[in-house]
């Protein structure tokens, strides 16, 4: 089977498996989104969910946050992991957007990641679930299932990012990239498949013995 004829069973299987796509981290607004965007960095989204109504009680606004003290935000967001470095980021971009952008998210991929704290992932997130821009974020799921599917070579997520955009057009990227991980979650896990146990790895490879190895992200 060809890359190509693979990533078209993939999407459409993914289409009838998930009709639906919700953003898996509650939001009110393109700022609250990049902030729970931001805290799911090595935090499950289910975590950050627990977390963001009370540190959105406290300031949803760039204005508002900018106002916290570092120490209140960073004592709410502890639970989340790698708390110093996340409140920092996010009192430090908030006064960024409010002297920077008019108190307003920014809406390329250039001026969102030179936000402290935000990578070219979480930009992607941002402009493709807050601003509805083509983007396809690859995380350690996409990589790893990816790589599973013979859809990237898998050396980086950059590199993985790259491939995907390529064998899937454009138009479907928004979708396909919460897809692959609702899939990533449900079916084709880090311990629960190596490549051989899931639907679409058997689909795909009906004849790999062995388990994948995947090059981490």
């Amino acid at each position: 089977m060809k890359r190509s004829e693979r990533a078209a069973l993939i999407h459409e299987r993914l289409a009838e498996l998930y009709p639906e796509t919700p953003i898996p981290l509650d939001h009110e607004d393109p700022f609250t989104l990049l902030i729970a965007v931001l805290l799911s960095a090595q935090c499950t989204d289910e975590r950050v969910n627990r977390i963001t109504p009370a540190l959105f009680k406290r300031a949803n606004t760039p204005k508002k946050m900018a106002k916290v003290p570092v120490t209140e935000i960073r004592e709410i967001i502890k639970p989340c992991g790698l708390s110093p470095r996340k409140s920092k980021a996010i009192s430090e971009l908030s006064n960024i957007i409010i002297d920077q952008h008019a108190g307003q998210v920014p809406q390329t991929f250039e001026e969102l990641e030179a936000l402290p704290g935000v990578g070219h992932k979480t930009a992607g997130v941002v402009m493709a679930q807050a601003f509805g821009f083509p983007a396809f974020p690859v995380d350690t799921h996409i990589h790893r299932l990816a790589q599973r599917w013979g859809l990237t070579s898998g050396k980086n997520v950059k590199q993985t990012e790259t491939d995907l955009k390529k064998v899937f057009a454009e138009e479907a990227w928004n979708q396909l990239h919460l897809r692959i991980i609702f899939y990533g979650r449900e079916y084709c896990t880090a311990r629960g498949c190596d490549g051989t146990v899931c639907e679409l790895c058997q689909t795909c490879y009906p004849n790999r013995k062995s388990a994948k190895k995947t090059r981490k992200a």
